[in-house]
């Protein structure tokens, strides 16, 4: 039937206001806070489009924090990629509208970095397509239509706290190597992008760049580092009169150690106290590659797999940013993934780019040697994660005011501020020398074997049901635990029981000995189990070991410190640290707690400790 329009609006003014009063469409209730400081999603957001990257900081004069960023309004390397700048004057919490350096492309500006100079001037360093390159050849004599990683190196600046950038953009030469020469355009056309972030020292300054000499799979297929070094640039006012210099001298550039693959790429730069250089970058071989330079980035050392003490063990880390910063207590900080090595290499299914989630860091503390200060790091932490292990976080930022730290990260899609917590971070700098035994959280302090059992404490939950929740569904409380024992074993016959809490159901954990000199740990709600075992090699009969086994509910990471370290997966696998169910309820089992001959003695925490309080328990001794 038709009805006129005063009858049509009358009643659809009715039906919406019967919707309103019947609570239709309810507005969203806000996100709870996940209770962990760890998790990605307590980051405060950082405005850009839908693709973000490389949110990197300085202070300004004026004491706001101004962030660059690569953005687009679609994926990476899209058409309209370009580079903005916004401020925040309150730490991060909120911004500023954003500030175009460059318009959206075509052409393509991308990877900006920035550096601040005397006066309070701050530069802009980017690559632009100036010339439009649409597509360019891979080695394999295809092609990609991709075009942000090539052209010219360019800068802008602001002299208003990045309130505005200059008109006009100044190209940096940057001298011709070996690898622009050999690709496939003959270096007419050259490849190169920047993650860096520069550094000032000595009165100069220097801007790493890491060249590209040929594209295929993986989309970079060859590259090497280098740096642009300006002795000027923190005084000269007039852009024109900037001096730059091409690092290393001759024609190569930073590789990996040899034997090591094609990729030498995304070097990150530090100075240490008597004036050397320090440069860590990623590769393809499951390691991360250093290298040293005593003559201000002239020459270097040749390059090595990243270790934690010269000629010690080595970093494991996929291909992914990995970046050093010094603090301004003389100390160090470095991002990796933990992960990698010869096995992962070696795997013709492993995928570099992969498992960046969750992120590690580590404390490094400078030694004397022969040849000039060197670092030496310590054991690491988990710093952030997401409960999806596909979550990719990388390219971060790190920002210092007094006491306190913030990282910068990104997904690509989502950049976010993180305020490290000051305890995590206390422990990595005291971790060398820290030997008081952990109290906080203890449950059972257990000195002897007790084969008979003692009362089994109770564990904290991993989830419980959430009653103010409509449908009554779980709540992920983020608990967790941690065995701590003193132990010697009479042999390495697998099989031994360490400790056994398990009840009716199978219900409860189990420690006992396996295969190889290794630990293997299982717990148990009766529904789900998970299970997870030490690297090998690590126990000696008949000698007294310190082991701590951390379920981190958190992450829901399972790891092992075995004398003071952190397990890695040493030669025999690519992770050291395993993942337990998310669906896990609980590790509690049965009323008596049992352990073995092997046993002498045992800790019970009622919480996950950090890397660093495992260290300490073991510096302690028994």
């Amino acid at each position: 039937m038709f009805r006129s329009a005063p009858a049509l609006l009358a009643t659809l003014v009715i039906a919406v206001a019967l919707l309103t009063r019947a609570g239709a469409a309810p507005e969203a209730p806000a996100p709870v806070p996940v209770p962990d400081p760890r998790h990605l999603s307590n980051g405060s957001p950082i405005p850009g489009e839908s693709y973000c990257d490389q949110p990197y900081i300085v202070r300004t004069e004026d004491g706001a924090w101004l962030c660059v960023m690569t953005t687009a309004p679609g994926a990476e390397g899209s058409a309209g990629q370009h580079v903005i700048t916004v401020r925040s004057t309150d730490r991060g919490k909120s911004w500023s509208q954003p500030v175009s350096v460059e318009p959206p492309g075509p052409p393509e500006a991308s990877y900006a970095v920035l550096l601040k100079a005397a006066g309070g001037r701050i530069y802009c360093f980017y690559n632009h397509n100036t010339d439009n390159v649409r597509e360019v050849k891979r080695e394999d004599a295809g092609v990609y239509a991709r075009v942000d990683s090539l052209g010219h190196f360019v800068f802008k600046y602001s002299d208003d706290h990045g309130r505005s950038w200059s008109a006009r953009r100044y190209e940096i030469p940057i001298r011709e190597f070996e690898i622009d020469r050999k690709n496939v355009y003959g270096g007419k056309l050259r490849f190169f992008w920047n993650v860096g972030r520069p550094l000032v020292t000595g009165g100069a300054a220097i801007v790493p760049i890491h060249k590209v000499g040929a594209m295929g799979v993986g989309f970079f297929a060859q590259s090497e580092g280098a740096f642009i070094r300006s002795e000027n640039i923190l005084t000269e006012r007039d852009p024109e009169k900037i001096r730059w210099q091409t690092l290393p001298e001759g024609e190569i550039g930073l590789r990996t150690p040899a034997g090591g693959g094609r990729i030498a790429e995304e070097q990150s730069l530090t100075a240490l106290s008597d004036g050397s250089l320090y440069c860590v970058y990623r590769s393809v071989d499951g390691h991360p590659v250093s290298s040293y330079s005593r003559d201000g980035g002239r020459t270097w050392t040749a390059p090595k797999y990243k270790e934690y003490a010269p000629g010690g063990r080595r970093f494991k880390h996929s291909r992914a940013a990995n970046f050093v910063w010094k603090c301004a207590n003389g100390k160090y900080l470095y991002w990796f993934h933990n992960h990698g090595g010869e096995v992962a290499r070696r795997n013709p299914a492993w995928d570099p780019y992969a498992d960046r989630n969750p992120v590690w860091l580590c404390a490094g503390e400078e030694r004397d040697s022969p040849a000039g200060k060197v670092l030496v790091w310590g054991q690491p932490e988990i710093l952030l994660y997401d409960d999806d292990p596909m979550i990719r976080m990388s390219y971060p930022d790190l920002v210092e005011e007094g006491a306190r730290y913030w990282v910068t990260e990104t997904q690509k899609s989502l950049g976010r501020v993180h305020e490290i917590a000051p305890r995590l971070l206390q422990g990595l700098f005291e971790q060398p020398t820290a030997r008081a035994p952990v109290t906080e959280g203890k449950l059972l302090d257990l000195e002897g074997t007790a084969p008979a059992g003692v009362s089994a404490p109770r564990l904290p939950l991993f989830i419980q049901r959430d009653n103010s929740r409509a449908d009554h569904g779980s709540k992920d409380v983020r608990q967790g635990f941690t065995l701590d024992l003193w132990l010697t074993l009479p042999s390495l016959e697998p099989g031994q029981l360490l400790l056994d809490t398990r009840g009716k159901g199978d219900r409860g954990l189990q420690l006992t000995n396996a295969e190889g000199g290794a630990l293997r740990f299982r717990m148990s709600d009766g529904r789900t189990e998970a299970t997870w075992e030490s690297d090998a090699g690590l126990l000696t009969a008949g000698k007294k070991h310190h082991v701590a086994v951390i379920v981190d509910g958190g992450p829901k990471i399972i790891s092992y410190v075995v004398d003071g370290v952190l397990n890695d997966g040493g030669e025999q696998r690519q992770f050291g640290w395993g993942r337990f169910s998310p669906g896990l309820q609980n590790a509690n089992g049965g009323p008596t707690l049992r352990t073995g001959a092997g046993v002498n003695r045992l800790r019970v925490y009622g919480r996950a400790l950090r890397t660093s309080e495992a260290v300490a328990n073991w510096r302690a001794g028994m």
